[in-house]
């Protein structure tokens, strides 16, 4: 028996071609989200060619934008900002499970990978806490997160027929 690990740090991998779709609602957040996104796919030098921002009105929005990104062909993955913080009405949970749902089944489709960076919170303040508060920076923890999977993606090869290489 043959035992093999792959780790995402071990899988190779660079010039990187990204989407980074981001919800402009809420962008006393969303916009922190993108810096700390972006400034970490910088520091990462040559694993990352190329980087598209595109932006959209909500939440709602980026199962839409990751798809068709996905389809393209032109990114090897995408990460999905956004933030949507808890009213007084169920309109958040709403919103919550169509980004989630929408987002998820994109990425179990296998296309490219598909990052959730969407805050999903009950405060503003929970939710600055999480962009470079005391939660740490979820825009930087997203752009790693696809760096990873980009670089497994490009590890494990996808067959045509969806049928097992030999």
């Amino acid at each position: 028996m043959n035992i093999e690990e792959m780790t995402p740090s071990q899988a190779p991998g660079s010039g990187f071609r990204f989407l980074v779709a981001v919800a402009e609602y809420n962008s006393l957040v969303t916009v922190r989200l993108l810096e700390g996104a972006l400034e970490t796919l910088r520091a990462e030098g040559g694993a990352v060619s190329s980087v598209t921002v595109v932006r959209v009105p909500g939440a709602l929005e980026l199962p839409f934008v990751a798809r068709r990104a996905a389809e393209s062909g032109r990114f090897d993955g995408v990460l999905a900002l956004g933030c949507v913080i808890r009213g007084e009405t169920g309109h958040y949970d709403a919103v919550v499970s169509g980004v989630t749902s929408g987002l998820s089944g994109l990425n179990a489709e296998g296309l490219i990978p598909i990052v959730f960076g969407v805050l999903t919170t009950d405060t503003l303040v929970q939710a600055l806490d999480r962009v470079g508060g005391k939660a740490g920076h979820k825009g930087a923890e997203g752009a790693l997160s696809l760096l990873s999977m980009a670089r497994l993606s490009s590890a494990i090869p996808r067959t045509p027929s969806g049928k097992r290489s030999a």
